[in-house]
């Protein structure tokens, strides 16, 4: 066979050779990797791993078994109904979900307001215990000493003892503040104006402040415990009825005319003191020229 052929189908046998090494190695020359080897054996393992890892991670968001109590405030662990006698502290707490849960309470300082005015326009709002620390209730209605009805405003500061917040809200419930404060600044003031006539209060405004605080103070530190911390009451306003309002401005018109016509009168009594004390003045002065006359034609 001729040289020339030789060279020929030995490059066709080369070339052949060529195709079949590709072929094997998937083509192209960068041979892809199958993307489940190890899959079996130690990856089934490593994968099991990740499932289990994400499921526990999925529970924690669904369930959130922790919460954070925030400054001013308090937790109160509840497991299977019964409440932790310690409060929890500022900070990140966890619980058992369903078996376990916190309640947060607020141990600022709260308000609660006694006027018609401020109920007229928003209405009464109640607090929860986690929320909020102003509430406003209508004026106390009070019969005074002769059946007469006065509405009194007042304002009370108060804050829950962090200490006892546990047993505070396990004995008195999410209502405590209806119970304790609300419940004792109505029956104290009651008591206390029942004791005065309409006219009297506006005269006994400072009596009847301090009077009220005090019984107040003293009904709320009785309790068990000292459940709450009372800061302060204050007597904003009296309300009288509208007749007995009209007669006793009245009687201070009539007073104040009797106040002015004594004044009038007190100036009259001086000035008439004045002029005699001037005539008193002109005679004496009168009787010495006289007298010095009389003693020159003596001389």
């Amino acid at each position: 066979m001729p040289a020339d052929m030789n060279d020929y189908f030995k490059k066709r046998k080369t070339s052949g050779d060529n195709n079949n090494n590709n072929n094997n190695n998937g083509g192209g020359g960068n041979p892809i990797e199958n993307p489940f080897k190890g899959m079996g054996g130690g990856g089934s393992k490593g994968a099991t791993i990740v499932i289990v890892i994400l499921a526990i991670a999925f529970l924690v968001f669904s369930f959130k078994p922790f919460t954070i109590i925030n400054s001013g405030e308090v937790g109160i662990k509840v497991t299977t109904g019964k409440y932790q006698q310690e409060p929890l502290e500022a900070g990140l707490h966890f619980f058992i979900p369903v078996f376990q849960k916190v309640i947060p309470v607020n141990t600022r300082i709260r308000l609660i307001t006694y006027s018609n005015e401020r109920a007229r326009e928003l209405g009464q709002s109640n607090s929860s215990i986690e929320g909020g620390g102003l509430q406003r209730n209508s004026a106390i209605s009070v019969l005074d000493k002769r059946g007469l009805t006065v509405n009194i405003d007042l304002a009370v500061q108060y804050r829950i003892k962090a200490s006892s917040a546990p047993a505070t809200i396990e004995k008195w419930g999410g209502a405590w503040e209806e119970k304790i404060i609300n419940s004792k600044v109505r029956e104290v003031v009651r008591d206390v104006v029942g004791q005065y006539t309409a006219e009297q209060l506006p005269e006994m405004r400072n009596e009847i402040a301090s009077s009220i605080q005090t019984k107040v103070r003293n009904k709320v530190d009785a309790l068990p415990n000292q459940p709450v911390i009372l800061t302060s009451v204050e007597l904003r306003n009296i309300v009288l009825p509208p007749k007995i309002k009209e007669k006793i401005e009245q009687v201070q018109a009539a007073k104040q005319d009797v106040t002015i016509a004594e004044q009038e009168k007190e100036k009259a009594k001086q000035y008439a003191q004045r002029a005699a004390e001037v005539a008193r003045g002109e005679a004496e002065r009168n009787r010495i020229e006289a007298q010095g006359e009389a003693d020159k034609i003596r001389i």
